[in-house]
């Protein structure tokens, strides 16, 4: 503890505060807000609250960024094992895990109250699940068991409902559909990262899927079981009403194509096809986003 101490305090406030911006994992955090957004956008009939926008982009992004340091608190230990994590923040030495901590409390408590006094509450128990579930569900079962990537699926599917409930302070089917979204488009991702990242994990000592099942076979039916099951999902908004016949033939055709990527992920098994499989989930969202837009705009 002194040794960190002292290199936290040697560190220029500019890396410190790099430090303290890394902890918030901005890439997630971004995409967190995205789906949040969504989710708003399409509750949204006539009226556009934009100052209601705001508070709710503004409470889940902070709720995201203190669960992303929280995690990282907790799992300081195991991430000095793995290469891809070894020099964050926490296990390089760089910070103290106390001033971590009150960091991300302090995110985290901020995004709820944001929620609480300027949204409503239903928004701000949603933000409590989501921030219990992945930092005390999620985060001690992935040293216990393979499930966790699928438990961690659920605080990640919360965002878009939270977005909803901001406009409608109601959860209807759509919101659940939302919900289903972003449920089946993580699992073929994190499936690609776990083969990815296969020796990293089994240094950390985490029970991944492909750690347990080297060979990849259960991981590759996963993957396309997960993948199967997102397409008749993401077309449910326009057979609710959602959207139109634009969004429904983008989403079928998108969808097929990440169904695609992890039938071929699937039958070879190997780091080029993780590879690919995990570019198509990251390409998915945002040509899904984009498509709901147009269709909006042609409706």
């Amino acid at each position: 503890m002194k040794v960190e101490a002292v290199e936290e305090s040697s560190l220029p406030i500019s890396a410190r505060l790099a430090d303290f911006w890394e902890m918030t994992k901005p890439g997630i955090t971004l995409m967190v807000v995205l789906t949040a957004g969504l989710g708003f956008l399409l509750a949204e009939d006539r009226s556009f609250a934009f100052v209601l926008l705001v508070h709710t982009l503004l409470g889940t992004g902070l709720i995201s960024a203190g669960a992303s340091v929280l995690n990282q608190v907790l799992e300081r230990d195991t991430d000095a094992l793995m290469n891809r994590t070894a020099a964050r923040p926490l296990p390089a030495g760089r910070m103290d895990p106390d001033s971590a901590l009150f960091f991300g409390v302090v995110l985290a408590v901020l995004g709820l109250a944001d929620l609480a006094l300027a949204v409503n509450l239903l928004t701000a128990l949603l933000g409590a699940v989501a921030l219990a579930g992945y930092v005390f569900v999620y985060t001690p079962l992935k040293r216990v068991s393979s499930l966790a990537t699928v438990i961690g699926a659920v605080p990640g599917a919360i965002p878009p409902m939270m977005g909803w409930s901001a406009v409608r302070n109601e959860l209807d089917p759509a919101a659940w559909v939302l919900f289903g979204i972003l449920f089946f488009w993580q699992l073929p991702h994190f499936l690609a990262i776990a083969w990815l990242c296969r020796e990293d994990y089994a240094r950390g000592g985490f029970p991944m899927l492909t750690v347990l099942d080297p060979k990849g076979l259960r991981a590759g039916r996963q993957a396309i079981l997960y993948g199967a099951a997102l397409v008749p999902v993401s077309l449910l908004p326009s057979l609710l009403g959602l959207m139109g016949t634009v969004y429904f033939v983008g989403a079928l055709a998108f969808g097929l194509v990440y169904l695609g990527f992890s039938f071929a992920f699937a039958q070879a098994r190997t780091n080029p096809g993780a590879r690919r499989l995990m570019l198509a989930s990251l390409l998915y969202f945002p040509a899904l986003l984009l498509i709901m837009l147009l269709d909006r705009v042609v409706s």
